[in-house]
């Protein structure tokens, strides 16, 4: 069985992350989320929150699991039985420094393989920084947070928001050629 593992902070969740895990589960046998800690970001959301809001998001991929990740990446891929580490590249600056830490576990691991996922072009600009900007300032997160964690969102990031009008649940934005 193939079982890989895409590392991230994931805070939120976007539709950027979703499609990688989507496209991610239908490759590999088993899929496992890992919300790692990033000592250079603050997070806006409790791991919990992180983990919840992932599972809710993939409760429709049974290949998938979500975990709170510890310690160098790479070895905690390979304390779970991952052969593979999945990352998104969203443009050139991406790539670079993903390959650095690609290369950077192949000397830590050889046995541990990286592949990227090329991120779709409709989700190629987003982040979750761009996401949690947006929600900061009362914009509308339907095109960047699935809809199934908008409310939990915007409550964390802007409370004065929550009451607004949405689409019914279920709906993502419609796709432009």
């Amino acid at each position: 069985m193939k079982r890989a593992c895409y590392p991230g902070s994931f805070d939120p969740p976007t539709y950027g992350h979703l499609d990688i895990i989507t496209r991610a589960s239908s490759v590999f046998d088993e899929l496992i989320i890992a919300i790692m800690k990033n000592p250079n970001k603050r997070n806006a959301f409790t791991e919990e929150e992180r983990v919840r809001m992932l599972q809710e998001i993939t409760r429709d991929l049974p290949n998938v699991k979500v975990v709170v990740g510890h310690g160098l990446t790479v070895e905690f891929a390979k304390s779970i039985g991952a052969q593979v580490l999945i990352r998104g590249i969203r443009a050139v600056m991406d790539y670079e420094f993903e390959l650095q830490q690609a290369t950077a576990n192949m000397f830590l691991d050889e046995t541990i393989e990286t592949v990227f996922f090329v991120a779709r072009p409709r989700y190629s600009f987003l982040s979750s920084s761009v996401s949690k900007e947006i929600a900061l300032n009362n914009g509308d997160l339907t095109k960047f947070i699935p809809e199934a964690i908008i409310n939990e969102v915007e409550e964390e990031l802007n409370p004065q928001k929550k009451d607004r009008q949405r689409m019914p649940v279920g709906n993502k934005p419609t796709e432009k050629g």
